[in-house]
């Protein structure tokens, strides 16, 4: 009786459980709240861009747009949740029963037409149902790694994005100034040509000018780099590269939003943590089933029915002769205790890395915060300290060039010094919104990598070709 209640349990169970991806995607989307993502569930790949994302990069592209072209496009993402698909394929045929071995024998020696003998293995239907137990937590994990992989895109995307428009409005303050240098030279060389300066301020202002055409061209590069590392991330190619941003990285606000309790919240909401508990369970319960199947015999059945009688005449009987048995293997060996052992060391191991994580999470945490705030200040320094000062030392130092009190070096150290105070402003606004996507995305249960520290590629370029001026 026992025996009927596991096999049916097993059949419920293996019925239940869909083939489609489509709840595993749509929890992924109840962990992370997003609305869309990649329509992998039960569509084959094609190698053609989703045409909302194509849509979408038609446009001016903000932020948020960025991120969802990349949860429609981004290929390695639809893989992730392609992916979903393999532990719920491995969940399904834990919990299958096994198929039953058919065999019919001719025997002509024993005056019988046929002997049909069929058998089935009891151990393993008996273990279905435990395995099908033991492979479910995979597939929930499975979730929280795929809902983990959605948080960390949109923070790279973020991140990707915050950079373009760093480069961008890095390179059009180079413009304006390379203007303003331009024309300074020529108004040197006209000033010049009429005996009213000598020819080393001609000079001066021309390689003023052709220094702050190598700081263009050096942020020209950084903004094609930029834009690059954007299209992998939204998958873009082709026509859809030619996208454009909406406006410039905004001003910090007065105080940067930081939860009091941001080390309890990022630990409460990691999905990091949620997954590895999973696997845990799932190690747990397979060592439960390895024990199990040590300790439990190896049972078959089998059902014969022989058709004819070896008795009878040699042209046999046609009637039918029913007979049954049982087959059991003793566990006197092999009691899966190597098995046992190999799960139960794994399970430690993962224990260890699951206290780990928390403890680099509060870490993490930590981190986040100090450069939300590091960033937050010494932008706002620049915001509403820095760059007007330096635009009024530029302002002043130009009244006294026209009234030839300084001479053209104090012009020109004036102008290089408004240059880097802006470029260092637009940096720092990088860095600050940088910070604040990393540690949105730990609040949403990600651990991400850490913006790169110190200054971008294109700020110290800049910052060393102006420093030449």
């Amino acid at each position: 009786m026992r025996l009927g209640w596991y096999s049916l349990f097993a059949v419920a169970l293996v019925g239940c459980t869909r083939p489609s991806m489509s709840p595993d995607v749509a929890r992924v989307r109840e962990l992370t709240g997003v609305q869309r993502l990649a329509a992998v569930a039960d569509v084959e790949v094609d190698p053609v861009a989703s045409e909302e994302a194509h849509r979408m990069l038609g446009e001016p592209l903000t932020a948020d747009a960025a991120v969802r072209v990349a949860l429609l496009n981004n290929r390695e993402l639809r893989a992730t949740l392609r992916e979903l698909g393999v532990a719920r394929g491995r969940l399904m045929q834990a919990g299958v029963l096994p198929n039953p071995t058919v065999e019919v024998e001719l025997q002509p020696e024993r005056n019988s037409r046929f002997e049909l003998r069929v058998e089935y293995d009891l151990t393993s239907a008996i273990l279905a149902p435990r395995r099908a137990r033991a492979a479910a937590p995979e597939l929930t994990a499975a979730r929280f790694h795929a809902a983990g992989a959605v948080v960390a895109l949109g923070y790279h995307v973020r991140v990707a994005f915050y950079r373009v428009q760093a480069s961008e409005q890095q390179l059009a303050l180079a413009q304006r100034m390379l203007d303003t240098h331009a024309a300074g030279r020529d108004a040197a060389r006209a000033m010049y040509a009429a005996g009213n300066v000598p020819e080393l301020n001609v000079a001066s202002m021309e390689v003023a000018y052709e220094r702050a055409r190598i700081t263009v061209a050096e942020l020209e590069l950084a903004v094609a780099t930029a834009r690059e590392a954007l299209h992998r991330l939204l998958g873009a190619h082709g026509a859809d590269t030619a996208w454009e941003l909406t406006g410039e990285l905004p001003p910090v606000p007065e105080a940067p939003s930081i939860p009091t309790a941001v080390e309890q919240d990022v630990i409460e909401a990691s999905l990091d943590l949620r997954e590895t508990r999973e696997r845990l369970e799932g190690l747990a319960r397979r060592a439960g089933v390895a024990r199990t199947a040590g300790w439990l015999p190896d049972i078959a059945v089998d059902l014969h029915a022989l058709n004819g009688n070896p008795e009878d005449d040699p042209m046999g009987s046609s009637g039918w002769r029913f007979g049954g048995g049982v087959s059991v293997g003793v566990p006197l060996f092999d009691q899966q205790r190597g098995t046992t052992r190999a799960l139960q060391a794994e399970f430690d191991a993962l224990l260890e890395r699951f206290y780990g994580q928390a403890v680099d999470l509060r870490s993490a945490a930590r981190e986040a915060r100090n450069r939300v705030t590091s960033a937050h200040a010494r932008a706002r320094q620049y915001q509403t300290v820095i760059v007007p000062g330096q635009a009024r030392v530029t302002q002043q130092t130009l009244l006294q060039y026209n009234a030839m009190q300084v001479g053209i070096y104090h012009l020109l150290q004036a102008r290089r010094e408004e240059l880097e105070a802006q470029l260092a402003h637009v940096e720092t606004l990088r860095e600050y919104w940088s910070a604040t996507a990393e540690m949105t995305a730990l609040l949403a249960g990600k651990q991400v990598e850490g913006a790169p520290r110190g200054a971008s590629t294109m700020s110290s370029g800049a910052s060393g070709a102006a420093e030449g001026h």
